[in-house]
């Protein structure tokens, strides 16, 4: 969660239960120190959601773990076969060097 967020869910935390969020207010129930222009500047910006109170929870799930590490293979792979690809690519060029170097030689 940002500091803008924490903010956020602050004033409108205030403004449910019937205050108005103020900059001293807001400073008040943060949970670390915050500069007061950021502070004046999210609450010039904010509006009013009553039912933003807090962030949703992240959600740990293990199927997202796999297609990340299925990802992950999949482009080690690719890369896998692209520098093969390229090995074989300067094999091949080092070969028409030496051709080339040869017929200019004779």
């Amino acid at each position: 969660m940002t500091i803008n967020d924490e903010i956020i869910i602050l004033a409108n935390q205030l403004a449910n239960a019937g205050h108005k969020p103020t900059v001293a207010l807001i400073k008040a129930k943060l949970n670390k120190k915050v500069a007061l222009p950021i502070i004046i500047s999210t609450l010039k910006t904010w509006q009013h959601e009553p039912s933003l109170i807090s962030l949703p929870e992240e959600k740990c799930d293990i199927t997202e773990e796999t297609n990340t590490t299925e990802d992950t293979d999949n482009f080690r792979q690719k890369l896998n076969d692209d520098l093969a690809q390229m090995k074989q690519e300067i094999i091949e060029l080092k070969q028409i060097i030496k051709q080339l170097i040869e017929q200019n030689k004779g």
